[in-house]
């Protein structure tokens, strides 16, 4: 594969965003590497290590491994905890929107 997979947005996730996203666990991570399943780049951040892999490999060893039914599962189940997330976000700040409103209605008299 060439450098531009590696460098397109979305191309990459890491380690903890594999397991977090797709279901897997750190040894099954493992084990794909060393069967030449999955390519990686070490990267550090803060000092702490942690592999880079291809979100097209990561998905196709899900694929492989649970089945299709289990990726489109968890894109949807990510897919609907980023929307929650923003949802809440968007309560958050329409709660303190409402709140500086009343404060300058009182201002105002």
């Amino acid at each position: 594969m060439s450098d531009s997979v590696w460098t397109r947005k979305g191309g990459t996730l890491s380690d903890k965003s594999a397991r977090k996203e797709y279901g897997l666990t750190q040894e099954e991570i493992i084990d794909a590497i060393q069967a030449g399943k999955l390519q990686f780049r070490e990267n550090h951040i803060h000092g702490n290590p942690y592999f880079r892999l291809l979100r097209e490999e990561v998905e196709a060893l899900v694929n492989d491994k649970y089945g299709k039914n289990h990726l489109d599962k968890k894109k949807l189940e990510t897919e609907l905890a980023q929307i929650n997330k923003e949802l809440r976000k968007l309560k958050s700040q329409i709660t303190s929107l409402e709140k500086r409103k009343v404060e300058l209605q009182e201002s105002l008299g």
